[in-house]
């Protein structure tokens, strides 16, 4: 039951709503744009978790597919993504490694010695530092000059870049559907 902008649960609507272990979907009365790229993201992150959950170290580690990519790898990956898009790319700071998820061949890499539980817990970490990158910032802001951005022209706008990571995250987790069955059997949300 949703009242006063508040989800069963006590959890409040829009940028503020994270899924539960039971959500398939973001609310249906989220009605801003802005909410509802918010909340479709976070459904994504939490799928992306669900989709690892429960494999072993040695899985996380170990690739099933003809490009070599593993599951940590993507983890990484996605950390940086978020990265280099909201901090040094939206907020314009600069970054002495923003290309730091790519190892010294060109394909995503974990970093030394870094268990499964440190890059989950990483990855945790830079969602909350997006989050309050983009809190209360309107879709349409544009990004900071100075960072990944050299001009104006080519800064795109928040909502963009929110987009952008939606689509990415999405196709990703869809990614790890297929590597999750390949791993263990395992099929769907």
């Amino acid at each position: 039951m949703i009242e006063d902008g508040v989800v069963d649960g006590g959890r409040p609507l829009a940028h503020g709503w994270l899924p539960g272990p039971g959500d398939d979907e973001p609310p249906r009365a989220a009605g801003e744009v802005r909410d509802v790229l918010l909340a479709q993201l976070e459904l994504h992150r939490a799928r992306l978790l669900r989709k690892v959950e429960g494999l072993t170290e040695e899985q996380l580690r170990r690739s099933v597919l003809p490009s070599g990519w593993t599951p940590l790898e993507l983890l990484v990956h996605l950390d940086a993504v978020e990265r280099r898009w909201l901090v040094w790319g939206f907020l314009g700071e600069p970054l002495a490694d923003p290309w730091r998820d790519e190892g010294p061949d060109g394909r995503w890499a974990v970093p030394d010695g870094a268990s499964a539980a440190a890059v989950v817990g990483a990855l945790r970490a830079r969602w909350e530092t997006s989050r309050a990158v983009v809190a209360d910032v309107p879709l349409e802001r544009r990004s900071a000059v100075g960072g990944r951005f050299a001009s104006a022209d080519e800064a795109p706008t928040l909502g963009w870049v929110l987009l952008h990571l939606l689509q990415e995250t999405a196709r990703h987790v869809g990614q790890l559907d297929v590597v999750r069955e390949l791993l263990d059997g395992r099929t769907g949300e």
